[in-house]
């Protein structure tokens, strides 16, 4: 066998080389793509809940009815998210909790993530 048939054997054999290996890595890439998506999923949901903790604090703080705050903090926090309100003495301290769900499919069982945030105001005297 010549060295120039052997080029052409070698070669052959190398062209599927490449599809064998995109085939074992593409799966990989895919997870960590869906990974990353969720995680970035996880801080924005985060804050959301950084500014309904921040709103709610603010209104309550300036006078505004508890249940309205708690009502506007609902609409910022993620979906299924818990607000609460608390004082103590002149401060407004406002926690806002959820969940964030895992990404599914066979990435269903990965447990979700928490996610909590806490603001607290001066509750601003009235004239």
């Amino acid at each position: 066998m010549t060295g120039r048939a052997r080029r052409r054997g070698t070669a052959r054999a190398e062209r599927g080389a490449a599809t064998a290996e995109l085939a074992m890595v593409l799966p990989l890439l895919l997870g960590l793509t869906i990974g990353l998506v969720w995680f970035l999923a996880v801080g924005a949901a985060q804050v959301r809940a950084v500014d309904a903790a921040r709103e709610t604090a603010r209104a309550v703080a300036r006078g505004d009815d508890t249940g309205a705050a708690v009502a506007l903090g609902s609409r910022v926090a993620p979906d299924g998210s818990r607000v609460a309100v608390s004082r103590s003495g002149d401060e407004v301290v406002v926690t806002v909790t959820g969940r964030v769900v895992g990404p599914g499919g066979l990435f269903a069982h990965l447990p979700g993530a928490r996610i909590s945030a806490r603001a607290v105001a001066t509750a601003e005297e009235e004239p």
